[in-house]
């Protein structure tokens, strides 16, 4: 027992990843076995479709292979109830009047609860810890001058990591052509089995108007802000509250501040609390996830998956550790020790928001104070989305490959601004690339259903990418620090 509880956390966190994997590959999803709920004589019904060959949409050209049993799934859930015409043995065996369908649960998919415990777990501080944090930073500043250098140059950094981060994806998907080391037969095939409909609900999601994203940081309701978990509002409402305490009488915005930074310190206690909880929560997610995610598709996109990792991991260990070299206040070494227990969490969770918490605790044993970490590191949860951005430009030119679209400076350099536009206005929450990348094939005329060929491999780089987005805007509050305790104003 003591020898476990001397292990460091990101041990522990790095096996329970690998003992995850191990758990979540044995106790495998079967993508062609299902739950049908269906209609029987006016009365719902549960029943195990398992032995099958075909499934056909009655009245309708559509049918499903079972090897195209993922795809079912994906219709089922667009359009129900639906009939269906069940063939064994290539005979028609079975009629259904499908209401839902649900895939089969195994041992691994069994501990998806206990992931989502510990997700929820670190979800409900960050609300109360970035807001804390913000109002004690802006209130300790010295001046709205002050505050507006930091804001400036925490905007710049953000927007220039982001910019090389597109431009690294988008050299490396030209370099290495991810989409033109698939053999043409496959390609056929992988387009032939593209979802058409995939863009229709995610495209209406995602449109940007600047102006519109400018006024709506204002909230009309900061409570509302608050409950619906609307970062940038709730940023702008700290900020706000924070610089009007110094406006009014020190006895009376002492006593409010000492108050929030209560709060502050009382919610990173409770992040360690729920740090001992890490290594089971990572195991059941990452059970989870392999077992839903499965390894075939692997194999057909290997080129792409090892063109976004590499690209990656030059963003972390060259862009980020240049930053923290040039104008942090401690080694790089020290910076890659103390991020680890946020990049574990970020991989986990495969969101920036719900790592935030720990993202503080671990900028704070940087020696980063909380009037730099409070501002910066929401902020950067908020608009800073390196590794994604990362990734949609490897996306975009491997789609553009398989479709045999080549795309030119102009096209790359529409890329490159529409990425970072849209990084700016989405939520740091899982998933929320592929409804970016929509807008961005839109934006150079790539069909947007090429995204199809992309979401089976979506959850394992969407993992990988969180590292990449946590450590971005740790890196930046170190510079941050570096600059405002060393006086480096003539670096910027």
């Amino acid at each position: 027992m003591k020898l476990l509880k001397s292990v460091p956390l990101h041990v522990k966190i790095l096996i329970a990843l690998v003992l995850g994997a191990i758990w979540g590959s044995v106790f495998s999803v079967q993508s062609d076995v299902f739950i049908a709920n269906y209609e029987n004589n006016s009365n719902q019904s549960e029943s195990i479709i398992a032995d099958w060959d075909k499934i056909e949409i009655q009245n309708s050209d559509v049918s499903y292979s079972r090897s195209e049993a993922n795809k079912f799934f994906n219709y089922v859930g667009k359009n129900k109830p639906i009939n269906v015409v069940i063939y064994q043995q290539n005979k028609a065996e079975i009629l259904l009047t499908i209401e839902s369908i649900k895939k089969k649960e195994t041992f691994a998919t069994y501990l998806r609860p206990i992931g989502t415990l510990f997700i929820k777990l670190l979800s409900f501080l960050a609300i109360p810890l970035v807001i804390a944090s913000l109002i004690v930073g802006a209130a300790s500043l010295d001046n709205i001058k002050k505050l507006g250098r930091i804001g400036g140059r925490t905007f710049l950094f953000y927007l220039a990591t982001t910019t090389i981060a597109i431009g690294i994806g988008l050299s490396l998907a030209n370099l290495i052509a991810p989409g033109k080391q698939i053999p043409d037969s496959i390609k056929s095939e992988m387009l032939s089995s593209a979802d058409n409909n995939i863009d229709a609900d995610i495209s209406s999601k995602m449109e940007i108007d600047l102006l519109e994203f400018v006024v709506d940081i204002v909230p009309k309701n900061p409570f509302k802000a608050m409950s619906s978990g609307n970062m940038l509002q709730i940023v702008f409402f700290s900020v706000m509250f924070g610089i009007t305490l110094t406006f009014i009488e020190k006895e009376k915005s002492s006593v409010v501040i000492s108050f929030f930074s209560g709060v502050s310190d009382t919610m990173i206690k409770m992040v360690d609390f729920i740090m001992y909880l890490a290594p089971y929560g990572v195991f059941a997610l990452i059970a989870a996830t392999i077992a839903d995610f499965g390894y075939e598709i692997i194999s057909t996109l290997v080129w792409y998956i090892l063109t976004v990792i590499l690209g990656l991991f030059l963003q972390n260990f060259l862009v980020y550790n240049s930053v923290v070299k040039l104008f942090g206040r401690i080694s790089i070494k020290k910076f890659l020790s103390e991020i680890r227990n946020a990049q574990a969490i970020g991989f986990s969770t495969s969101s920036s928001a719900a790592t935030l918490p720990v993202t503080f605790e671990c900028v704070e044993k940087m020696g980063v104070p909380k009037q730099v970490s409070g501002f910066v590191l929401p902020l950067g949860a908020t608009i800073n989305m390196d590794g994604t951005a990362l990734y949609q430009g490897v996306a975009t030119v491997f789609i553009a490959q398989i479709y045999g679209m080549d795309l030119g400076l102009t096209e790359q350099l529409t890329v490159v601004l529409t990425a970072v536009l849209a990084s700016i206005g989405t939520a740091p929450v899982p998933g929320v690339g592929i409804i970016m990348l929509v807008m961005i094939l839109q934006s150079v005329n790539i069909p947007p259903e090429g995204i199809a060929l992309i979401m089976g491999v979506d959850r394992l780089l969407d993992m990988m990418r969180t590292i990449t987005n946590v450590s971005g805007d740790a890196a930046v509050a170190v510079a941050i620090d570096g600059i405002e305790s060393k006086g480096k104003q003539a670096l910027i």
